[in-house]
Parts: C-alpha cells; sequence; structure tokens
C-alpha cells in the first residue's frame, strides 16, 4: 500500500517534472490569505531563505537566496541578465531544450555565447569544456543544465566545475529540476550561481523560484540587469533593506512552499528525497523494460528526475491513445521533447513512492493491450541512431 495516496479521489498523479503532485499539507497551507506588507508575511519570507540556504550545507555561509517571482524561466533569465556583465561572454552547454532555450535567453539579452550542443544522447565532459575556454579567453561564464528534463539526463556537474574554475572562469547552474533531491553543496562542487524552482524537487506549487549565489556576486551583479523586474541585485537589496518582495509576492505559493521545506526536511532532506525520487526510478524502469519500452539514454545518465522511453515501433501504437489510458488509469505522463524520434516521458519526482511507480507500469502494460500493442519495443533506426550518436 503506497504511503502517498492520490490527494482525493479520482485526482491523477502527475508524473511529470514539475508541477507535480503535492501533499495536502501543501494544498491546505494555500486556505489563507496574507499580506504582502505584513510582518507575519515578511517572516515567511526570512524563513524560506534561510531553510533554503540551509540546504547548501558546508560553505553555505558565503552564499543568499533570493526568491524571484514567476516560473523557472523567469529566474534563469534574472541570473543570466544579473551575474553575466554586459560586455561578457557565456559557453552554454546544451544537450535539450533548457540549454538551448538559455542560448536564446542570452540572444534576446544581448549577451555574446558560445553554444555546446550536444545533442540528446550525451552530456557536456570536463575536457570538452576545457578545450573550449583555452581556445576562447573572451568567454567570462559556463552555463550548465544540472538536469536535462526534456531527455531526463543528469550532468557531471562536478568535472564541469572542475574544468571552470581550472581556465579561470565562473560557473552558474540550472538545476531547476535537481536541487532538493540532488546535493549542491558549495564545499564540494564550485559555482557563482544556481537557480531552481518551488514545484520541483521540494514538492510545492509553482508560482516563484529562487537564485542562489555567492554574496560577492550578488553584490558585484549591481547594474547588471537588462531588467526592473529581473533584476536579482535590486531583488535582494530590498529584501535586506526591508524584508519585501519588490512586487507583490505570490503570496500562497510562498505558504505552500514553506510548508513543502518543512515535509522535506522531515522526510530526511536532500539525501533522502534523493533515495525516494532513485527508488522511484528504478522500479518503473525495470518495470517498463519488462515490458519491452527501452530508454533513450544508458544506465550511468539516467536522473532520477524523469525518464524518457522510445515510442514502441508498432503501428497500432498511437501516443495520445496510449497518454489519454494511461490519464483514465490515474497517471498523468509527458510527451516526448525529442526532434530526432518519437518518445515520451515518465516523472520520478513528486509526492509518490515505489508502489505508485509499480501501478504506473501495470497501467502501461493495461493500455498496450487495450491498443492491441503486444510488443513495446522501439524502431531498429531510433536503437541505431543512439548507438551511432553515442559513439
Amino acid at each position: 500500500m503506497t504511503a502517498f495516496p492520490p490527494p482525493k479521489m479520482g485526482e491523477p498523479y502527475l508524473l511529470t517534472p514539475g508541477p507535480l503532485t503535492t501533499a495536502y499539507e501543501v494544498k491546505q497551507a494555500m486556505l489563507k490569505d496574507w499580506g504582502s506588507w505584513d510582518d507575519d508575511f515578511r517572516a515567511m519570507t526570512r524563513d524560506l531563505r534561510r531553510r533554503l540556504l540551509d540546504m547548501l550545507g558546508d560553505g553555505a555561509s558565503e552564499f543568499d537566496c533570493v526568491p524571484m517571482q514567476g516560473s523557472g524561466s523567469f529566474c534563469v533569465e534574472a541570473m543570466l541578465g544579473s551575474f553575466v556583465p554586459r560586455d561578457g561572454k557565456v559557453l552554454v552547454l546544451a544537450n535539450g531544450a533548457y540549454g538551448l532555450r538559455a542560448a536564446t535567453t542570452l540572444d534576446y539579452l544581448g549577451r555574446a555565447k558560445h553554444l555546446l550542443d550536444k545533442g540528446d544522447y550525451l552530456p557536456p565532459r570536463g575536457a570538452e569544456v576545457a578545450e573550449i575556454l583555452a581556445a576562447d579567453p573572451a568567454i567570462t561564464h559556463v552555463l550548465a543544465i544540472h538536469c536535462e528534463t526534456s531527455s531526463g539526463i543528469l550532468n557531471p556537474i562536478e568535472e564541469i566545475s572542475e574544468a571552470t574554475y581550472a581556465a579561470g572562469r565562473k560557473l552558474l547552474i540550472d538545476s531547476m529540476s535537481a536541487f532538493g533531491a540532488l546535493p549542491l553543496e558549495p564545499g564540494k562542487i564550485r559555482y557563482e550561481a544556481f537557480v531552481s524552482s518551488a514545484n520541483k524537487c521540494i514538492e510545492g506549487v509553482p508560482g516563484f523560484g529562487f537564485v542562489i549565489a555567492r554574496k560577492s556576486a550578488i553584490e558585484a551583479a549591481k547594474g547588471n540587469s537588462h531588467s526592473l523586474s529581473l533584476d536579482v541585485h535590486a531583488q535582494w537589496a530590498t529584501m535586506e533593506k526591508t524584508g519585501q518582495w519588490r512586487f507583490t509576492p505570490p503570496t500562497h505559493v510562498v505558504a505552500a512552499f514553506l510548508e513543502a521545506l518543512k515535509i522535506h526536511a522531515a522526510e530526511g532532506g536532500v539525501p533522502a528525497r534523493g533515495a525516494r525520487y532513485a527508488r522511484n526510478r528504478d522500479v518503473m524502469v525495470e518495470g517498463m523494460r519488462g515490458l519491452g519500452f527501452e530508454t533513450l539514454l544508458a544506465d550511468r545518465w539516467l536522473s532520477p528526475i524523469i525518464v524518457t522511453f522510445f515510442c514502441p515501433a508498432d503501428p497500432k501504437f498511437h501516443f495520445p491513445t496510449f497518454y489519454d489510458l494511461m490519464k483514465a488509469k490515474g497517471f498523468i505522463i509527458y510527451p516526448g521533447k525529442l526532434t530526432v524520434v518519437d518518445s515520451f516521458r515518465v516523472g520520478c519526482i513528486g509526492r509518490i513512492d515505489e508502489h505508485v511507480m509499480t501501478r504506473v507500469v501495470d497501467a502501461a502494460r493495461d493500455a498496450l493491450a487495450e491498443m492491441g500493442v503486444d510488443d513495446a519495443a522501439p524502431p531498429a533506426a531510433a536503437l541505431e541512431e543512439r548507438k551511432k550518436l553515442a559513439a
């Protein structure tokens, strides 16, 4: 019997990389109204910032936390626009949609960039970063995606960091779908700043993200930003002086997030949250492979956040129908985001455990049977493409 039942009868599990299934207590926290200038809400903001910094471990005293209204992409733009000087240049490490989105963001910001696009199958490696940085002294910053959820790949942040700082450059991290479940301890991995979001591994609801950065980097960011509302330094300076957000905060979302942070701590923090997600992945992947499905990625690059599967070659398989059948059985999955092959994704995060993932596999088996699909194996061409690109 699962320890994480659906919040109410008939509500499906969200097997997506956020928004995701949340605890009843998180939803319940949004039933009260808060005044954005009131001392009680200012205390909530202080508590939120402190709790997030406490998750960093050794080295946290050199950092501060700046919540920012909006979705994760707002925070990525805020980080790039605030910490990259207008005459700076960014090496963008992309192996999916979110690295490419960051590169597009830099184009909008008028910041120079060098794009390393690894495609869908492989991570950027430290040796590649070192080679590019050695060849281009104009590069000031490196941007890495911690977990690229368009494929589910977990990127090697440690070796990327080592290569970046060995070359005297600075690392910025999009840890949108990883922070809270995968460690980012500044005592072990060097970086200037990273961003994440309320509705990911801490299991809150959408509405704001946060920038966690070295205090020295925040102070040096004054005057860099292209934007009034996305200026990390200005937001930080106002919070330090008044305890308030500069513009209307998502008060109910903050209240829900504080409840999610308490649940996160009670579970055992980052190690326990990451272990549950990894178990979710392992149970689900083993079961789906037992049905004939094949993962896009080799095991060593599979993240505990979300897994991409090839669509079956059987002509009777139709993803929209499969999606609807899975939803009717209580599970909302995610379409694929690859350009080369047809795929779909199954998230491992949220208020779910391995027992839920066993039911996901059962639902997939039943859906295939209802569609008349006897074999979930992918097209041979997809496996050949993976083999070729991974060589």
